[in-house]
């Protein structure tokens, strides 16, 4: 449990809108990048293999494959360097961390399978439905 304290300084730094996704997920990785006096967007791309810590401490790692090596990249969530993170795929994984990437090579490090969107049905008549002009 955090101090309140503590959780009232972190607040402050938090991001307001905070990206959603996953692990298993491939994304794009939108940074901002200081060159001199000008400021331009570098994006890195690959697939989420683990998230951790909690407020301002949460970190997520991306993997990728660069002319046969594989590349990691670790990133604060709430840093302001970070543009925009894009989700390009979602993979459906039952893991938490996907560390076991590390030792695959070629189509298999990358190779997950679709996670399917969730579709919620709705019934005409149940209290989810939206009222139409024929059941007023």
């Amino acid at each position: 449990m955090k101090n309140r304290f503590i959780a009232l300084v972190e607040e402050s730094g938090l991001k307001k809108e905070v990206p959603e996704f996953e692990i298993g997920d491939s994304v794009d990785v939108h940074q901002k990048i200081l060159e001199g006096e000008k400021e331009r967007t570098q994006v890195f791309s690959g697939l989420v293999i683990s998230r951790k810590g909690e407020g301002m401490n949460e970190m997520f790692t991306v993997r990728r494959i660069v002319q046969g090596e594989g590349v990691e990249r670790t990133f604060p969530l709430n840093s302001p360097k970070i543009a925009k993170v894009e989700v390009k795929r979602s993979g459906k994984v039952r893991r938490a961390k996907l560390y076991y990437l590390r030792d695959r090579v070629g189509k298999s490090a990358t190779r997950l399978k679709e996670r399917k969107k969730k579709v919620k049905v709705v019934v005409p008549g149940s209290p989810e439905a939206a009222p139409t002009p024929e059941t007023k």
